[in-house]
Formats: structure tokens, C-alpha cells, sequence
């Protein structure tokens, strides 16, 4: 499956790309996901987890430092995560203030362990492959 590139400002584009998590009998919450080979794993905002009625700080806790080295805690929680249909568990964290960038993020456990994937800047596009 292949997705576009998303445009945010003249000469920005970001692998972002729709999905929906879904958790235990809720139904699914649409979101949009940047596809980061460089994250280690799945991190979404909390408020996405308090829309599924999750119990953010009940997950296990675990701690994440970006670009910019400030360390800040999350919490690990099972999902599901729908992707052009196809859906999977995933563990998931839930991290607090990352709804200012718009979007959550994927990353190798969790995302890239699922799919084959690749980037064409060029053509703005993403391209999915299912593993087997």
C-alpha cells in the first residue's frame, strides 16, 4: 500500500501517514502516525489513550529522550493499530505534550517489524509491504 507524503510548509514534507488504534471494545480513534525509522518504537499522545478510556499511568513505565536529550517518562499499554485495513497488537506508549507536533509516531518495534518499507522523497510517497 502507498501513502503521500504530508506537506506542512513550503519545502516540509513528513512520512505521515493514517491510522486508527483501537483498544479493547473501544471504537477505533483515527490518527496520523510520522513514520520515523530513527524512533525504537511506538509512542502516541496520551490524549489518543484517554479517548480509549486506557488507564495511561496502570501501563508499564518507561522513559524516552528525542533530539534534543530531555528525558521524559511514557507508558506501554497493548493496541491495536490499523493500517490500510490490515490491523495488528502492538505495545504501544503514551506519552504526555506530543499532540503539538499532530501526530504520533512509529518505529522499528512495532511498525517496522511488521513491514517492509520505503521512502521516495522524490515521488512523496511511502510504500508498505506486509511481512509474512
Amino acid at each position: 500500500m502507498k501513502f503521500h507524503y504530508k506537506k506542512y510548509h513550503e519545502g516540509i514534507l513528513r512520512p505521515v501517514i493514517p491510522v486508527e488504534i483501537i483498544y479493547k471494545n473501544r471504537p477505533p480513534v483515527p490518527y496520523e502516525v510520522l513514520v520515523d525509522s530513527g524512533a525504537d518504537s511506538c509512542i502516541f499522545d496520551t490524549q489518543i489513550g484517554e479517548i480509549l478510556e486506557i488507564n495511561i499511568k496502570s501501563g508499564e513505565e518507561r522513559a524516552v529522550s528525542g533530539i534534543t536529550g530531555t528525558v521524559e517518562t511514557y507508558y506501554v499499554h497493548p493496541v491495536t493499530i490499523n493500517v490500510g485495513g490490515w490491523s495488528f497488537k502492538i505495545n504501544a506508549g503514551f506519552l504526555p505534550n506530543i499532540s503539538s507536533l499532530g501526530y504520533g509516531v512509529v518505529g522499528q518495534n512495532g511498525f517496522f517489524d511488521k513491514f517492509v518499507i520505503k521512502f521516495d522523497l522524490v515521488k512523496e510517497e511511502i510504500e508498505l509491504k506486509r511481512r509474512t
